[in-house]
């Protein structure tokens, strides 16, 4: 997948980079960098996106992200700052092979998996809140057994999720990077409306069939099932966080069609939308 390439530099005293990201919202473009990065939200809301992965994101949502592969997150309606901190370590960071020494064996196995993405539960999450915030004040050296002791925590928790279900780490190329990032805030924009392929394509000066196969081949997914998840991601969030009728969240996420919302609703989500009300509604959402 062609993405903007970030230069990730440390800090001159750590062989990793550690910070607090405090914006008014996130809007960084999709992106890269061959470091991997460790992300956990403190505040705010939005649309993450890992390689082809589309999801809601909340306060305590920590995904670790391996390297190269593609990713963002981007700001709904949130009325708080967003904040996160960020932890981006290079493969090598503690010299070449480190992680071949047995006392690394789980740290090396969680690692091998993040070029799918890797969400942790909340529980997880809020564990590994308060490491992280103590990462953040460490001096250098504490800083760096302090990284390790999140890994390894991290390693030896079975509760994972991968966000990709292939690893995506893509040729790389700025013009692609563009016209994706032109799609992401198109639809962000527009997904209650009705939205066609012409006009999609137009916005990245492609005709219909060359702008189909090339979001396939760069999302590997159709464009259309692109938007469905978008949409459907954010009828999720209406419907947890709002009394509205069902009917009326199917349209103003930009369905014409209460069947078809439906249907695309128990397709993604796994369940018709007053199931999925209920569930949120009587528990509380730890995954």
């Amino acid at each position: 997948m062609k993405a903007h390439f970030e230069q990730v530099q440390p800090l001159p005293e750590n062989s990793f980079r550690v910070f607090l990201h405090e914006v008014n919202e996130f809007d960084a473009p999709w992106h890269y960098h061959p470091e991997f990065e460790l992300t956990l939200i403190l505040a705010s809301e939005g649309i993450r996106y890992v390689g082809n992965s589309v999801e809601n994101f909340g306060e305590d949502d920590l995904v670790l992200i391996g390297a190269n592969l593609p990713h963002c997150w981007k700001n709904t309606e949130s009325t708080v700052r967003a904040q996160a901190i960020v932890i981006q370590w290079q493969a090598q960071f503690l010299g070449e092979g480190w992680m071949e020494k047995p006392e690394f064996n789980p740290i090396r196995r969680l690692l091998a998996q993040a070029g799918h993405g890797i969400r942790f539960n909340r529980k997880t999450a809020r564990r590994a809140r308060e490491m992280m915030f103590r990462l953040l004040q460490e001096r250098p050296f504490q800083k760096l057994l302090q990284l390790l002791e999140i890994l390894d925590f991290l390693a030896r928790n079975s509760e994972i999720r991968l966000l990709c279900e292939h690893g995506t780490a893509y040729p790389l190329n700025l013009e692609d990077n563009q016209r994706i990032n032109t799609v992401y805030n198109f639809v962000r924009e527009n997904y209650r409306e009705k939205i066609t392929l012409r006009e999609v394509a137009g916005l990245v000066h492609m005709n219909d069939e060359a702008f189909s196969r090339f979001f396939s081949k760069t999302m590997r997914k159709p464009f259309f099932a692109f938007l469905n998840e978008y949409r459907i991601t954010m009828a999720r969030k209406l419907l947890m966080e709002t009394d509205m009728q069902v009917a009326r969240i199917g349209f103003s996420c930009g369905y014409d069609s209460l069947p078809f919302f439906y249907r695309q609703f128990t397709r993604y989500a796994g369940m018709p939308p007053q199931a999925y009300r209920k569930l949120f509604s009587s528990a509380e959402f730890v995954q």
